[in-house]
């Protein structure tokens, strides 16, 4: 390998690397068993386990029909609704959560019938922090289910319906299982996404603990206060974070 091209390809690798190895080293290895078992710990930790779970099943209940329509349908507009569909990749997510803050907030465009009809408000609930983490998390479902969807043979789910199956029932029966890698591996990113969301969280539905506090939201009120317990929290979504990349190395990463 070119030195002109080592020298910076081992820069890019020290850069990525080095804050991790920081975090590493700075961390409270002594007192860490007492700031894991903590009562606010574990509540920060149940309440994301539980809201990436439901945002990652909300995810694939509608993630997957729109994926669907997006690989096997023609229809005009379809690279537009494609755009959208991704935008929030690209968005940032505070501008996110302002967007369901004017959407869903009980002044939003849709939250005010929502309140006024069923007396229903979403903002600042724990059903907030779902819906927050499923808008910043679904696209990863949708890209990974989209591009399986056409990676699959159509011809299999058409000699299903030649027989005499329904197109639900051949999509259930037959696609969905020759898809069902992608949609594993998009389930795991929407999942890893939305356990570590903060921006569009905080601002759609605030930092209330044991309600909207996730631990993304609890390392950053910690470290104003504790940097301690911030580094041992971090640790754990590093951990998290980790496993994640375990589970889908066969899928990302070259195997050797």
């Amino acid at each position: 390998m070119p030195f002109a091209l080592l020298l910076p390809a081992l820069l890019g690798l020290a850069f990525l690397l080095l804050p991790l190895v920081a975090l590493l080293v700075r961390a409270p290895w002594h007192s860490l068993p007492e700031q894991l078992t903590s009562p606010e710990v574990w509540q920060a930790l149940r309440l994301s386990l539980v809201c990436a779970t439901a945002a990652t099943a909300l995810s694939l209940v509608i993630g997957v029909p729109l994926a669907w329509l997006l690989a096997r349908t023609d229809f005009p507009g379809r690279g537009l609704v494609r755009a959208l569909v991704t935008l929030p990749l690209v968005l940032p997510p505070v501008v996110g959560g302002v967007a369901l803050l004017l959407a869903l907030g009980r002044n939003g465009v849709v939250g005010q019938w929502l309140d006024s009809w069923f007396g229903i408000t979403l903002p600042f609930t724990t059903t907030g922090v779902i819906l927050a983490e499923t808008f910043v998390a679904m696209p990863f479902l949708v890209i990974s289910v989209e591009g399986t969807l056409r990676a699959a043979d159509p011809r299999y789910e058409e000699a299903a319906t030649t027989l005499g199956a329904s197109r639900f029932t051949a999509f259930r029966r037959v696609t969905l299982p020759l898809i069902a890698p992608g949609i594993a591996a998009g389930a795991v990113l929407a999942w890893a996404r939305a356990l570590g969301e903060f921006g569009a969280t905080i601002t759609f539905a605030g930092n209330f603990p044991g309600r909207t506090q996730t631990m993304p939201l609890a390392v950053y009120l910690a470290l104003q206060s504790d940097p301690e317990a911030a580094i041992a929290l971090s640790l754990v979504l590093l951990a998290v974070s980790i496993a994640v990349l375990a589970g889908l190395r066969d899928r990302w990463m070259t195997a050797s």
